[in-house]
Formats: C-alpha cells, sequence, structure tokens
C-alpha cells in the first residue's frame, strides 16, 4: 500500500508500521492506515476534489494542511463541514465530496433526519 506515499523520508526516517483500514469515499473502497488524516488517505488514494465552493462551483482540495482553513471540508459519516486535514481514518468510515457549506440534515426517503 504505498500508493504516492513517502516511505523513506530523509530526515524523520522509515514510516511507521500501522494497521491497515479501509474508508468509502462515495462507493469506492480506499485503503488507509488507521490514524492517518483523512486527507492524507484520500491524496495518496489519487482524490483531487473534495469539496466545492458555495457561489461558484469552483474545485476545492488539501491547502493549509492544519486546519485553520475550510478549503479540505468534507462530509464524513454524515457529518458535513469536517476538516480532513486534522481528522484521524478509523476503519469503515465514509466520506463523501461536499458542495458548498453542506446540509447538517441529510435527506431520507421519508423518514426522520
Amino acid at each position: 500500500m504505498n500508493e504516492r506515499r513517502i516511505e523513506i523520508h530523509p530526515i524523520l526516517g522509515l514510516r511507521p508500521e500501522r494497521r491497515h483500514v479501509t474508508i468509502h469515499f462515495g462507493d469506492r473502497p480506499l485503503p488507509a492506515y488507521e490514524g492517518e488524516p483523512i486527507a492524507a488517505a484520500l491524496l495518496a488514494a489519487g482524490v483531487r476534489v473534495f469539496r466545492k465552493t458555495s457561489k461558484r462551483g469552483e474545485p476545492r482540495q488539501l491547502f493549509c494542511g492544519i486546519g485553520r482553513c475550510t478549503d479540505c471540508v468534507m462530509i464524513v459519516d454524515d457529518l458535513p463541514g469536517v476538516r480532513t486535514c486534522v481528522t484521524p481514518v478509523r476503519d469503515g468510515m465514509r466520506v463523501e465530496e461536499q458542495d458548498g457549506r453542506g446540509r447538517w440534515e441529510r435527506e431520507r426517503g421519508g423518514g426522520e433526519p
């Protein structure tokens, strides 16, 4: 599972071993390492658009990487606005691209939200 990942860093050395898990981006299962930021797993899997802006629908991705901006926010387990650069991966989580500011209540075919 070394797709687009730094295995040996010139200063930090070897990448530490972590447990392999699976997250879901839309209908696509993606490999990840438990505890790594969601954004890191998505970038390693080739995902290049995390959200689209409210006004113009322009694509956004990782920008600051420290949780200060909102370019990496996505819908995670039905919760919009999650900063994926600082939120750790856990097995089975569901991640979706977010349009604009997202909605706090997901439409669910007629029942309670």
